[in-house]
């Protein structure tokens, strides 16, 4: 599952270049130490997605540790990508794979 995920992984960050999302200089360190789900706060989502999420993944995956159960990731991504005008139909078919293999 591991392979799958990292795959995974991969294609969400060439998906957020591709839809010109990916940023070359991180939020600042208020922003990423934001508790609020999603960073909601401080943040759009595929900010989130780029400097938290993918890189928590990675994190987990080289530890050897088990990913979180439970992901609704999803229903978040919908509405943050509205407020956000981006069209992002691939994004949230990959976002929709992640929940899936979490759940």
């Amino acid at each position: 599952m591991s392979t799958e995920v990292r795959e995974l992984l991969t294609a969400l960050e060439a998906e957020l270049k591709r839809l010109e999302c990916w940023q070359t200089i991180p939020p600042s360190p208020q922003a990423l130490a934001s508790t609020t789900p999603f960073c909601m706060d401080t943040m759009g989502f595929t900010q989130w997605l780029q400097w938290l999420f993918i890189p928590r993944v990675h994190a987990i995956l080289d530890q050897g540790a088990d990913l979180p159960k439970g992901a609704n990731i999803k229903p978040y991504a919908e509405e943050a990508l509205m407020v956000e005008k981006i069209e992002a139909t691939q994004l949230l078919v990959l976002v929709e794979r992640f929940d899936q293999l979490m759940n």
